[in-house]
């Protein structure tokens, strides 16, 4: 059986996206991130043919949660980000395992196929992104999760660390690039990719 995680934060006013926050306002960047959360959820969750796990953090209850149904809620691991990324790698087993953050808005229900198929001939698979770090990282049925170990997490780094990390015995696939959202740059770039995509559709239809 195939096992989606997705990482997320409960969406509560300013405890998500601190860098949106301080470019766009905290009211804006917390709404922002829970209509992300909402979305990328309703396209990688049911009825897909994979088991959904969202891994959450922060405070508790949610009255309304942003999340549909069909997801098997957990609690994120206390500690370092890449500790909490290789025990929650290491819960739904057995089978392959893809992991995603919640913060990418590009990221579609295609893109975890390819990933679960990477996985059939290979070890790990990584989503690059744009800033040097990774918006998804699997693992094989057959692989333990990596550790993460000296990585420099939120630098241009993070991706080439982990990769280096892993030694020469992996078989490791890397996917397209996606871009995450940090900044209010990152959200701007991401709107214009928006319009030209909405721009040649259109032109297409014509």
């Amino acid at each position: 059986m195939n096992h989606l995680v997705v990482f997320a934060r409960h969406p509560r006013m300013g405890s998500v996206k601190s860098r949106l926050a301080g470019d766009i306002g905290t009211v804006a960047a917390t709404f922002w991130y829970r209509r992300t959360v909402s979305a990328v959820l309703r396209r990688l969750g049911p009825p897909q043919p994979w088991c959904c796990h969202l891994f959450l953090t922060g405070s508790r209850p949610w009255r309304h949660p942003p999340w549909p149904r069909g997801w098997t809620l957990h609690d994120q691991a206390h500690g370092p980000l890449g500790e909490r990324m290789h025990r929650a790698l290491a819960v739904p087993r057995p089978g392959p395992v893809v992991l995603v953050g919640s913060d990418i808005p590009g990221i579609r229900s295609g893109h975890i196929r390819q990933a679960f198929r990477a996985l059939g001939r290979a070890d790990l698979v990584f989503g690059p992104a744009s800033d040097g770090g990774y918006w998804l990282v699997g693992v094989s049925a057959r692989a333990a999760p990596p550790g993460f170990a000296n990585v420099r997490w939120s630098t241009e780094h993070a991706l080439a660390d982990t990769l280096a990390s892993l030694g020469r015995n992996r078989r490791v696939v890397l996917l397209e690039r996606l871009r995450d959202v940090d900044d209010a740059c990152d959200l701007r770039a991401l709107r214009v990719r928006t319009r030209g995509r909405g721009a040649r559709a259109r032109a297409a239809g014509a």
